[in-house]
């Protein structure tokens, strides 16, 4: 059981640690790149939309995912409470909340790195969506 807490604590909260760094660097790669981006260098639609939602893919597959590795942290440690109690043959309330509480944390976790990506995901829509429309009103003053 003692590997089972390892997994815990460096397994799935170093996951979703390297999760919320993906989606700072392709956020903070995003930002920069609409920034800089000139409409007039996309010929086609395709070519500018592969453009545009470039990483979002990935930042919509943390978003959606981290609160699953952070509730098999919980369920792991939860699992590693029951097994300290059995093994132990004592029911002291104050090893259990603190093992509960600390199973817990990976929830908790999984949900900072969640909520943020997914808000993150969606101005980041809103913006490909704003500038596609620019580059469209740009083409259509052309014709």
């Amino acid at each position: 059981m003692d590997m089972l807490k390892e997994i815990v604590d460096y397994g799935v909260l170093g996951t979703l640690f390297f999760m919320s760094f993906l989606v700072l660097t392709y956020s903070v790669e995003r930002v920069l790149f609409y920034k800089k981006i000139s409409l007039d260098n996309y010929k086609t639609k395709n070519e500018i939309e592969i453009a545009l939602t470039s990483n979002l893919s990935t930042i919509s597959m943390i978003g959606s995912n981290a609160p699953y590795v952070g509730l098999l942290g919980t369920v792991i440690g939860i699992m590693v409470v029951f097994y300290d109690m059995g093994q132990n043959s004592s029911l002291e309330t104050a090893t259990v909340v603190i093992g509960l509480s600390l199973a817990l944390k990976a929830t908790a976790l999984g949900l900072l790195v969640a909520i943020p990506s997914m808000m993150i995901y969606g101005a980041f829509l809103r913006k490909t969506d704003i500038l596609m429309g620019r580059w469209e009103d740009a083409l259509n003053q052309k014709i």
